[in-house]
C-alpha cells in the first residue's frame, strides 16, 4: 500500500494532491488582481470642480488688506471665466468686500487731507 508522502501518484479520477493549480496572470496584471473583463468596479464619484485658489485668496486679503483683496478678486474671476473652476461667487464677495473698504478708507484719507489742510490755514493765521 501506497501513502500521499512516498510520491506515488492519486487514483484516476481524484484530485492532485498539493495546492491547486493557478493560470498565469495576463500581462500587465498583478498578483491577486482578477482578470479585467468589462467593469468590475464602479466608476469613481464625482466630486466636482475645483474651487480656484486665488478666489479664496481674495476673499481672505479683502477682509485683512482691502485693496490687494479687490484686485485678486479681479484677477480670480478673470481666471475662473477661462478656466471654468468654481469660485466666482467668492472672487465677487472679494471685489465688493474689497471694493467698498477700499473706497472707505480712500474717503477717509481724503477728509483727513482736506481737514489738516483747512487747520494749517486757520489755524497760524494772525
Amino acid at each position: 500500500m501506497s501513502s500521499p508522502d512516498d510520491g506515488a501518484r492519486p487514483a484516476p479520477g481524484q484530485p492532485p494532491y498539493g495546492p491547486p493549480g493557478y493560470p498565469p496572470p495576463q500581462y500587465g496584471q498583478q498578483y491577486g488582481q482578477p482578470p479585467h473583463a468589462g467593469a468590475p468596479y464602479p466608476p469613481p464619484a464625482f466630486y466636482g470642480r475645483p474651487t480656484n485658489s486665488l478666489a479664496i485668496v481674495a476673499l481672505i486679503l479683502s477682509l485683512t488688506f482691502a485693496p490687494a483683496g479687490l484686485i485678486t478678486g479681479i484677477i480670480a474671476r478673470r481666471q475662473i471665466k477661462r478656466t471654468g473652476e468654481d469660485g466666482d461667487g467668492l472672487a465677487l464677495a472679494a471685489v465688493i468686500v474689497g471694493g467698498i473698504v477700499t473706497a472707505f478708507f480712500v474717503l477717509m484719507i481724503v477728509i483727513w487731507i482736506i481737514a489738516v489742510i483747512a487747520l494749517a490755514n486757520d489755524g497760524f493765521a494772525p
